[in-house]
């Protein structure tokens, strides 16, 4: 196999602008919200083609609803506490503090969105 087998994720949304807010404050980002035909998507930014990962989005539509069971998407950091120190402030709750994985397999820490999703995040520091 030559590339990851995840290509691409959705995270349910019950607000599209709640959800939007939250994510641009923690990862410092700006996500694109577009509209097919009543579905909202909201776009998190894609990297270089060669990149490592998967992209993904926000989704709005009534079969998507958000959820602390289930899959688990963890989003890669330069060092997880620098998002988690957003969580609180941009309105999500911090479910697992840093936590070190292994000295092999780095960090990771669990948050809960505005919109009651458990996400992750992973860095090597």
């Amino acid at each position: 196999m030559k590339k990851n087998m995840v290509g691409w994720f959705e995270i349910p949304v019950s607000d599209m602008e709640r959800a939007k807010a939250f994510y641009d404050v923690v990862f410092n980002i700006e996500i694109n919200i577009m509209d097919f035909g009543g579905i909202l998507m909201g776009w998190f930014p894609e990297s270089d083609i060669d990149s490592h990962g998967a992209s993904g989005s926000l989704i709005k539509q009534e079969s998507y609803i958000p959820s602390q069971e289930g899959t688990m998407v963890y989003f890669m950091s330069e060092d997880v506490q620098i998002e988690l120190d957003r969580i609180e402030a941009a309105g999500g709750k911090i479910f697992q503090p840093k936590t070190q994985i292994s000295e092999e397999h780095g960090y990771m820490g669990v948050f809960i969105d505005t919109e009651g999703n458990r996400v992750a995040l992973h860095s090597q520091n």
